[in-house]
């Protein structure tokens, strides 16, 4: 019935799940064609699901016939559904719900890159009904549509990302304020009025850079920033009164670090740490001793804790973590039951619940996503069983033409393990295959997961191996496994890379003579340290928006400004990356710029003139240097991108380009290896 009221409503390019596969298959024909390169890099058609407190309606944002997302209300008792939210120049971008009646959203902008972005998000209140619209936050230069006696706040204001009580009008929104040279100096929190758009600051303990609401919406906790160092303070309940928790390194930790993660709903603190374990844990914190419980809540043997609380009607119910793929532990036997229904019926996927916190009615939001299949959407009656569809975030992709994807491990040169990703192309052989070694950025942060990427299976659709290492310096895995990867650009992160290319030679997947290393970021970096170190290896390289010189993220350049703050550059790249005075020999041997008269193999080069994290001189440097003695060069810039192809035009482009370039050097239309 849901599926019959929403398809009543003209969602323009939207397809519900029920229709997607036969939408799909009438459109390719011949399934074993490969899929449109388009249909791998097109926006999600289906946004969100967000069930409203009290588990009555869905808050769901999808496509209207201008091709801009817009916001609506599904009743899930009687399948009304009421448009309550779009614009002609811009999409709905975030929405939480206020209370039961009320949403509050963003703006963002889905059709324009970030050298043409010209408004801030905004901000903007309405009923669920449609009635009682404000707008709360500016949008800049853009005309405020607002008609309250307050004006609007200014348009550095966003929302939290936090549940608030949900209870009342208000919420708790922060208000960014920058230098001089235009750095975040501090973040403040305002108590804002949804109706009225009436605003009152909260009292902070200093420069605060992260704020944490309690499960009644309250400001309990906040982090301040100073130099290298975080302090977390503790703001009584009874009192107001802030109180200092702890102090360490914001970008070492230590021993004693801990991250806080959420408060529980008899005010506990929930904190990820490590006390002495080598990977981070999910503990309770001690807020009237000040310290952690030692004994773990929740652990995860090889991965470091990342997750969050699932609550409702002031019960802890489970944690949402994130292991090879994220999963749920509940706590709550009913939820573990209703889970365990709900994988049976859904076998081959992940299945995510998402439960109302204050919810009276039996309503859930299911989403569902494999390695084969982008994520969906369906609405799960808790008391008859009932799943309905609701809809697919990419429709056009068929999963049964998907690759699998696999973890596996495998031995660096000096015996650590790396983890890693590799996905084989469907309907091939699984051997002696050409293989694309796919580097994430950062490079300290966690590569991927158990999911569908569309960067992947379009390549592996071409078939293409695809290997992504989750090198030394990788977050996610342990303290050994991060710190390991500590000043080793060039070196041993390298060597894992490689190491791992020669892993799958030797497993019988991948051609010894077909293997092309391609990143973004780092990633770019090391695509072009690979040609560097390892010429035997990689027959070409692909590097997107990659740093082409250490020192170049040190001394910035007159023409562009870089987005990276000055304490980064003082106190945690000196540790994390080198020092540019100490390690100058280091930096120059590992400089893809100074080495560039090294690389011979073909390269192609694309960079974001609007980028901000590698400045386009970057690129244009080493594309300077690099193609006076190598010809094989292809160089392409979008003028309106940053870090990064935000439009599906741009990406549509470059990975036209990735394929025609690994066809011609390790795919079909690759020149014959030589005899030996």
């Amino acid at each position: 019935m849901l599926l019959q009221h929403l398809r009543r409503l003209v969602f323009g390019g939207f397809c519900l799940l029920a229709t997607c596969a036969l939408a799909s298959g009438n459109a390719l024909g011949n399934a074993a064609a490969p899929p449109p390169l388009a249909d791998f890099f097109a926006n999600p058609e289906f946004g969100s699901v967000l069930l409203s407190p009290d588990a009555r309606h869905l808050a769901v944002r999808v496509l209207g016939p201008n091709g801009r997302e817009r916001l609506a209300v599904v009743n899930v008792a009687d399948n009304s559904i009421k448009v309550v939210a779009q614009f002609d120049d811009v999409d709905v971008g975030e929405v939480e719900w206020v209370n039961p009646q009320r949403l509050v959203y963003a703006t963002r902008d889905r059709q324009s890159a970030p050298g043409d972005l010209r408004y801030a998000p905004g901000l903007y209140a309405v009923n669920r009904d449609g009635s009682e619209f404000r707008q709360l936050a500016e949008r800049g230069f853009a005309p405020n549509l607002s008609t309250s006696i307050y004006k609007p706040l200014p348009w550095h204001t966003y929302l939290t990302g936090q549940r608030g009580a949900q209870n009342s009008n208000f919420i708790h929104v922060r208000s960014t304020v920058y230098t001089a040279t235009r750095e975040v100096d501090y973040t403040a929190l305002l108590r804002l009025d949804t109706t009225t758009g009436r605003s009152t600051p909260v009292t902070p303990p200093g420069k605060v850079r992260r704020w944490l609401l309690d499960q009644d919406g309250e400001p309990r906790l906040a982090v301040t920033k100073e130099r290298n160092l975080d302090t977390i303070h503790y703001r009584d309940p009874a009192s107001g009164a802030w109180r200092q928790l702890a102090r360490f390194d914001a970008y070492l930790g230590g021993k004693d670090a801990f991250t806080p993660l959420a408060f529980g709903p008899d005010g506990t603190l929930f904190v990820s740490a490590r006390l002495g374990s080598d990977t981070l844990n999910l503990h309770a914190y001690d807020l009237a001793a000040n310290r952690i419980d030692p004994a773990p809540v929740m652990a995860l043997p090889g991965y470091d804790f990342k997750g969050s609380l699932l609550l409702r009607q002031g019960k802890l119910l489970g944690v949402r973590y994130l292991a090879e793929k994220t999963g749920t532990r509940w706590f709550d036997p009913a939820m573990a039951a209703t889970q365990a229904g709900i994988d049976r019926a859904l076998p081959q996927t992940v299945n995510l619940i998402s439960v109302a916190p204050k919810g009276e009615a039996p309503f859930m939001v299911v989403t569902s996503y494999a390695d084969v299949q982008p994520a969906t959407f369906s609405l799960l009656n808790s008391e008859t069983g009932q799943l309905t569809p609701i809809g697919a975030s990419q429709p056009r992709i068929r999963p049964d033409q998907m690759s699998t994807q696999q973890l596996v491990h495998y031995p660096a040169r000096d015996g650590l393990r790396i983890p890693a990703w590799l996905t084989v192309p469907k309907h091939s052989s699984g051997k002696n295959l050409p293989l694309v070694v796919l580097v994430h950025g950062g490079p300290y942060v966690r590569g991927t997961s158990w999911e569908w990427d569309g960067e992947v299976q379009f390549l592996a659709s071409r078939g293409y191996a695809v290997l992504e290492p989750e090198y030394r310096g990788s977050t996610g895995f342990g303290s050994k496994h991060f710190r390991a990867g500590w000043k080793q650009w060039g070196l041993k992160m390298q060597d894992d890379i490689a190491d791992g290319a020669r892993w799958a030679i030797a497993q019988g997947v991948a051609a010894s003579d077909r293997i092309c290393i391609a990143g973004g970021s780092y990633g770019g970096y090391a695509a072009l340290m690979g040609l560097v170190n390892d010429p035997d290896l990689y027959r070409c390289g692909i590097d997107l928006v990659g740093v082409t010189d250490i020192g170049l993220l040190y001394s910035g350049h007159w023409s562009f400004a870089s987005d990276m703050s000055d304490d980064w550059k003082q106190y945690g790249m000196p540790e994390l990356i080198g020092d540019p005075l100490k390690d100058a020999a280091q930096f120059k041997a590992t400089s893809p710029l100074a080495q560039a008269a090294r690389i011979t193999q073909p390269l192609l080069l694309a960079y974001g003139a609007q980028d901000r994290r590698v400045p386009l001189y970057h690129g244009k440097q080493f594309y300077a240097a690099v193609r006076e003695h190598n010809p094989q060069v292809e160089w392409v810039v979008y003028e309106e991108e940053g870090h990064g192809w935000s439009l599906p035009k741009n990406r549509n482009d470059f990975w036209r380009r990735a394929e025609l370039f690994l066809d011609k050097h390790i795919g079909k239309d690759r020149p014959a290896a030589k005899q030996e």
